[in-house]
């Protein structure tokens, strides 16, 4: 193989894995989350990054809502907020401390990317 093609090949290599770790890492929520989204059928409705029947993690993110509000949401959902979608069911049972969580890795959805 051509010397010159090979530092390229390894940077095109780089960049590669870079955009798909970045993409899982915007599909897929991490293993305490994915617990929680799970044991709370939040995810009978939601995806991270498309519609479902509700909205993505990542649309609600850009929203900027509080987690907070978020979790006020969960309890008593406004579905003016979400015109085009059907409303969503009070998710009373939800504990408040998982709807905490759930709503803190939702906000971090819209948090600028880390720099190396």
């Amino acid at each position: 193989m051509n010397k010159t093609l090979l530092p390229l090949l390894g940077l095109v290599a780089a960049l590669f894995v870079g955009t798909d770790a970045s993409a899982q890492s915007k599909t897929d929520p991490p293993a305490e989350i994915k617990a929680l989204l799970e044991k709370n059928i939040c995810l009978t409705c939601h995806k991270v990054n498309e519609r479902l029947v509700g909205p993505a993690y990542t649309d609600v993110a850009k929203k900027k809502y509080k987690p907070e509000q978020i979790v006020e949401l969960i309890y008593k959902p406004k579905p003016s907020n979400w015109p085009g979608y059907p409303p969503m069911a009070p998710m009373t049972q939800v504990p408040k401390e998982d709807a905490m969580k759930i709503a803190k890795w939702i906000v971090s959805l819209n948090a600028p990317a880390k720099k190396k």
